[in-house]
């Protein structure tokens, strides 16, 4: 689903990550290899911002701040409903709606970050029950954007709290599947929440996946 030029400049910056990575050993010379790695960077960053709103600078700032072995990110969402309608947070950024959730953090599994950011988005205490999807966002027609990421929701049972908004989000509120108001694509597609409902509606549903 990604544009060509979108999936060339990111697979020359894991390139250059790995490369950079594995040629920074000390037990290995080679700066001449980490000069074109870097190099390489360069370039996806001089693609990345030519064919975005994105400023070079910061694309290339965003792309050096990657380290290590090159891995896609872990994103989180939770499905919490009732009465057969779909909470949803509105972010302050868009002000537009999502499902609550996040990057997943260190030393939390990928159910405990849907459950902390959902209090943390929302109010509510909710407990994951069930994995619904994992999807690989590069595949779903989201806007693009610099990184690789999973996508994973958990259909997660409401136990309590109240609604509430914090630094990221407005307001919170349950939607029905056919009034859902506007959707922040970037981190939420409207064929996903549809799929939430399927797999809430019919429990035994296996897990889908790319």
């Amino acid at each position: 689903m990604e544009p060509n030029w979108l999936q060339w400049a990111k697979k020359l910056q894991e390139i250059a990550q790995n490369g950079v990575t594995y040629n920074r050993d000390p037990y290995r010379d080679s700066p001449f290899d980490v000069e074109r790695f870097e190099q390489m960077r360069a370039i996806a960053s001089e693609i990345m911002a030519h064919h975005s709103d994105a400023d070079e600078t910061y694309v290339a700032n965003l792309f050096a701040q990657e380290i290590g072995h090159a891995t896609p990110k872990m994103d989180v969402r939770a499905a919490v409903f009732r009465e057969d309608k779909i909470l949803l947070v509105k972010e302050r950024s868009d002000g537009k709606w999502t499902l609550p959730g996040g990057w997943s953090d260190v030393n939390e599994s990928a159910a405990e970050g849907a459950e902390r950011e959902t209090q943390e988005e929302s109010g509510y205490r909710v407990k994951a029950i069930k994995l619904l999807a994992l999807l690989d966002k590069s595949k779903h027609p989201h806007p693009p954007q610099p990184h690789h990421t999973y996508k994973a929701f958990y259909l997660c049972e409401l136990l309590g709290g109240e609604p509430t908004s914090n630094v990221e989000v407005d307001e919170s509120g349950f939607f029905a599947e056919e009034s859902l108001p506007p959707l922040s694509t970037d981190r939420v597609l409207e064929s996903q929440i549809g799929l939430c409902f399927k797999h809430h509606r019919n429990p035994t549903l296996p897990t889908d996946f790319d």
